[in-house]
């Protein structure tokens, strides 16, 4: 299960210092958009090896059912090569929060994605919590705007499907 708050952010509040934290690049394209199969790449920056995984996600806005299979780099190459829409391109940015998870106690970490090619200009966050009252406590910090948990058109299969929402 997949819990997480999504949220849009304008260039000219990201926090200081964000592009030191640790990111990967991520390159990802849907075989099917409803439910969503999607095939990503993910690298590790600077210099990591490339990683690919088949996700199966449900419908959903706050929570939803998410099933990850790792896949051999032929495999996820040749997959590529079938997906649906527009292919995303991003980089995720991996900044701690600064508070816990209100359930767990776990640190919660901020997904900052700032994307490239097709949707350069489109950045936001995520912030993935272990339940739905944890995601409901949650204060997001001052440098978050609007929050799009649910909002058609800003999900990663809606940007493949359609392309830049309306900001």
């Amino acid at each position: 299960m997949e819990i997480e708050h999504k949220y849009l952010i304008n260039k000219s509040d990201l926090p200081d210092g964000y592009d030191t934290y640790p990111a990967k690049s991520i390159k990802q394209g849907y075989l099917l958009h409803k439910p969503a199969l999607r095939i990503r790449k993910e690298i590790l920056l600077p210099d990591g090896e490339p990683k690919y995984t088949l996700t199966y996600k449900d419908s959903g806005g706050l929570a939803r059912e998410e099933i990850n299979i790792p896949l051999p780099s032929d495999a996820g190459e040749k997959l590529f090569t079938k997906c649906e829409g527009h292919i995303i391109e991003k980089t995720r940015y991996l900044i701690p929060a600064g508070v816990k998870d209100s359930t767990s106690g776990r640190d919660l970490t901020i997904e900052l994605d700032i994307f490239s090619g097709e949707l350069n200009g489109l950045i936001y966050a995520e912030v993935e919590f272990d339940s739905i009252e944890s995601a409901n406590a949650y204060k997001p910090p001052k440098w978050f705007g609007k929050d799009l948990t649910g909002i058609k058109g800003f999900s990663n299969s809606d940007l493949s499907r359609s392309g830049m929402p309306s900001l």
